[in-house]
């Protein structure tokens, strides 16, 4: 798949039409899987050239505090809303990979430094979305009374998306954002996590988590011997001159399970959820994970436009009119 604004803007408009709901702009400034060397887009100017050319496809575009000075950042998050007539949301990262800051100047730190940081980074957004002059002094960041305007569309600015595994991340996220998104995993994990967050978010916030995501990679084939065969195939890694932030996405994310190069091969360890098989096969696991919580999948294809077109036409249907529900602990 190019790495071309062309191809990304086919993509979501043909996303759109056929019933997507949001499309999740990764930010990185080298590829991590293809290698350093390789093209990658810059996220937020990506972000805005994409919300003039849509309607009604929500954009969810990351963005790492390590990078950005956040009062900027909320002026931007606020023009792309008003570009987007407020679609826009933020995917909040803390960020993991250190060879790529030392590339770009970001301030890359320890583990809890980086979380601390974060936190401060959503209180200036948030208030200088919400506030009329905002004036903030914390260890990181500092702004005297800021004004911003014009605000976003949405009435208390974009919604904040996270996802982190570690004690202090799931604390930052069920204290500071609106909804939780996970890396995959069986359906009773998935459960456990939900759950897990839910009595997190319930002591340190008055309001429920808006949404629960989840990471997923998608193979539909006409049998399900088609559809291993292509993840037999997709995940068989020889040439490891690509995946440089894999050594990194290891050892400075604090993860609750090992990852091994074969998850991350498709990025956010999307093969765990195993939306691997048939139409009716995948969407039995789909109706399985609505069953225990999760209400918003960001699904990965290969080739994208493509498979994204086969799993629309397919699998969409069946998942909308609950035709195929799987077996307790089929999963």
């Amino acid at each position: 798949m190019p790495a071309t604004f062309e191809y990304a803007k086919k993509v979501i408009i043909d996303a759109e039409k056929l019933g997507f709901d949001t499309t999740l702009i990764a930010e990185l400034y080298l590829n991590d899987i293809k290698g350093m060397k390789a093209d990658t887009l810059e996220a937020w100017s990506t972000a805005a050239a994409l919300a003039a050319v849509t309607e009604k496809i929500e954009i969810m575009t990351a963005v790492r505090p390590l990078f950005h000075n956040p009062a900027v950042t909320a002026k931007m998050a606020a023009n792309i809303d008003q570009i987007s007539n407020g679609r826009f949301t933020l995917n909040i990262v803390s960020g993991w990979w250190e060879g790529e800051a030392k590339q770009y100047n970001g301030s890359f730190t320890s583990h809890e430094e980086r979380y601390a940081r974060t936190e401060e980074f959503i209180d200036v957004l948030t208030d200088m979305w919400r506030e009329d002059s905002f004036t903030f002094e914390g260890d990181f960041y500092a702004v005297e009374k800021a004004n911003l305007a014009p605000k976003p569309v949405q009435s208390n600015g974009p919604k904040i998306y996270a996802g982190g595994e570690s004690d202090l991340a799931k604390t930052t996220i069920a204290t500071y954002c609106d909804s939780y998104v996970m890396h995959g995993g069986s359906v009773a994990e998935v459960k456990a996590k939900i759950e897990e967050m839910n009595a997190i978010r319930k002591a340190v916030h008055p309001e429920q988590f808006q949404t629960f995501g989840m990471a997923a990679y998608v193979i539909v084939r006409d049998t399900e011997e088609d559809a291993l065969q292509e993840l037999e195939r997709i995940t068989k890694v020889e040439d490891l001159t690509g995946y440089a932030g894999f050594k990194d996405f290891k050892s400075k994310s604090k993860l609750e399970q090992e990852i091994s190069l074969r998850d991350y091969s498709v990025s956010n360890r999307g093969l765990r959820p195993h939306l691997v098989g048939t139409a009716e096969q995948v969407a039995a696991r789909i109706n399985a994970y609505e069953k225990v919580g999760v209400d918003l999948l960001l699904l990965q294809f290969s080739p994208q436009l493509e498979e994204m077109h086969r799993f629309a036409e397919e699998v969409m249907p069946l998942v909308k009119n609950k035709s195929f529900v799987s077996p307790e602990g089929g999963i």
